[in-house]
């Protein structure tokens, strides 16, 4: 599995990016029918990672409370590509987002946390 983030860079407070993660290995984090949970995180210096959204093959959407009303996440399953728009960017988003995946076993999406599968990250800062 392969999952490649872009999208990431610097922007002022206020303003919006839209990060896109391109996933490969379908077989590996998806179930018999085709169902997967996929994810953004983040991880800001200093802080924990935190799971921002996830999205379920029915496309079911979560949401930190940090980030609800400003981001979205969405996904083009044709281009097996997931999104983060991300509106009214404040200081405090700035972090290395994380694209993850997590083959579905069961119960709701909503409720994964520990992620099987990760990319190596696209870094977003804000200039106030």
């Amino acid at each position: 599995v392969q999952l490649v983030e872009s999208g990431g860079g610097s922007v002022q407070a206020g303003g919006s990016l839209k990060l896109s993660c391109v996933a490969s290995g379908a077989s590996e984090y998806t179930d018999s029918s085709g169902r997967s949970c996929m994810a953004w995180f983040r991880r800001a210096p200093g802080k924990n990672r935190e799971r921002i959204a996830i999205i379920s093959s029915e496309g079911m959407t979560t949401y930190a409370d940090s980030v609800k009303g400003r981001f979205t996440i969405s996904k083009d399953n044709a281009k097996n590509t997931l999104y983060l728009q991300m509106n009214s960017l404040k200081p405090e988003d700035a972090a290395t987002y994380y694209c993850a995946a997590h083959k579905y076993v069961g119960g709701y999406c909503s409720d994964y946390h520990g992620m099987e599968y990760w990319g190596k990250g696209t870094l977003v800062t804000i200039s106030s």
